[in-house]
């Protein structure tokens, strides 16, 4: 554990989707510094028993349930001074009812954005593990982050990475934002094999532990897909300067490359500790007990180029991110429908990204979409790719 002086600031986080294996990994964090970090809200979707012991851990008083049917379980788990805020409301009056310093959204999905802007407007800096609040809404979050003066700061590994890489530096000074990518458990899997690959095969990551939905887009690359167009947003460079390359040791976590050719890396062993707590020291750098490097037991680096015709998910990202508007919350809608048809044996595994494309060309695309447009456009794309998923 670190020691800390009186003079450091201290940060109360609200974290959301605080059972999740990101949301448990912030909670490792806040272990391992707790002079710097204290957890003050927690929100959950339905883990009454895990959401309750995490309060009782962290003596946090105020708790968001967004499952109603889970209530009266948590209720009985906690003392009667402990505020529960409960329905998919629940997690705006949370950042409402609480004094906090930042908002850590770690929720999968849609979920967040509401979540986000509150955030924002109430004058908390955000911290971001969901890809898709800026893959749906970037141009309205930065914009509305702007204007409150407050920081959005990625937690994910890979935006994390070039967030420190950057220190600031000027989109203009940027020739491409380079995100790296496991490659998945297909990476080296013949195209015809891919094509018939399974649920249990597709789970077996090779470098992270994470959920499911994670998951399955780590093994289709629309991860990569997404963090591309959130990329775009979140340091404000075109689609065409943000590249992507496979790195199956997951060392290196990305890199920024500048217009005098110079690259900067940033590297560190697999864990999502350590952008979470960057996140939450920014801009400070705090001692903890994770485990550094041993360059001479990495022994190689390797890279390789994405098969872009075999996983077609970055080029459909590309093509969402160029045109924006209300596409890039169809693609990403579509594939959340798609990868839960396939987790329910309802879908092939190319079956998720035909069924993306499908439901990209059927849509319409609103440009300069507003919050109400884009979120018309995700319901939409929800009902459109569940009716293609029903046809297949």
């Amino acid at each position: 554990m670190s020691a800390t002086t009186p003079s450091e600031p201290r940060k109360r986080v609200i974290l959301l989707g605080s059972t999740g294996s990101i949301g448990t990994s912030a909670l490792k964090v806040a272990r391992d510094i707790p002079g710097r970090m204290e957890i003050v809200g927690l929100a959950a979707a339905r883990s009454t028993e895990a959401l309750a012991a995490q309060a009782l851990e962290f003596g946090v008083k105020h708790v968001a349930l967004t499952d109603p049917t889970a209530l009266p379980a948590l209720q009985r788990a906690l003392p009667a001074d402990v505020r529960i805020f409960p329905g998919e409301s629940g997690l705006t009056d949370l950042i409402h009812a609480v004094q906090a310093d930042m908002v850590l959204i770690a929720i999968v999905g849609t979920a967040g954005l509401r979540p986000a802007l509150a955030a924002i407007a109430a004058g908390c800096h955000l911290a971001i593990a969901s890809k898709e609040i800026l893959v749906m809404a970037g141009e309205i979050v930065m914009t509305a982050a702007r204007r409150q003066g407050v920081s959005v700061l990625p937690v994910d590994s890979e935006h994390n990475a070039i967030f420190q890489c950057l220190e600031g530096r000027s989109p203009e000074e940027v020739s491409r934002l380079i995100l790296t990518a496991s490659g998945g458990p297909f990476r080296t899997w013949p195209n015809a094999e891919i094509a018939s690959a399974t649920l249990a095969q597709a789970l077996k990551h090779p470098t992270w532990e994470m959920g499911r939905k994670i998951t399955i887009d780590s093994a289709t690359l629309f991860n990569k897909g997404l963090e591309m167009i959130e990329a775009r947003w979140l340091f404000d460079v075109p689609m065409e300067r943000v590249d992507v390359i496979v790195h199956p040791q997951s060392i290196i976590h990305s890199m920024v490359e500048f217009i005098d050719g110079s690259v900067l890396a940033q590297l560190s062993h697999s864990d999502m500790c350590f952008p979470i707590q960057y996140a939450v020291t920014w801009p400070q750098r705090v001692k903890n007990s994770l485990r550094p490097l041993d360059f001479a037991a990495l022994r190689h680096l390797d890279f390789e180029a994405p098969r872009r015709a075999d996983f077609p998910a970055i080029d459909l990202a590309v093509r969402a991110g160029t045109l924006g508007g209300t596409l890039p919350a169809v693609y990403n809608a579509a594939n959340e429908i798609a990868v839960a048809a396939f987790i329910e044996g309802r879908l092939t595994f190319p079956g998720i990204w035909q069924t993306v494309a499908r439901t990209m060309d059927a849509h319409q695309t609103g440009q300069g979409a507003d919050l109400d447009a884009i979120l018309a456009a995700d319901i939409w794309a929800r009902g459109e790719a569940a009716r293609l998923v029903s046809q297949s």
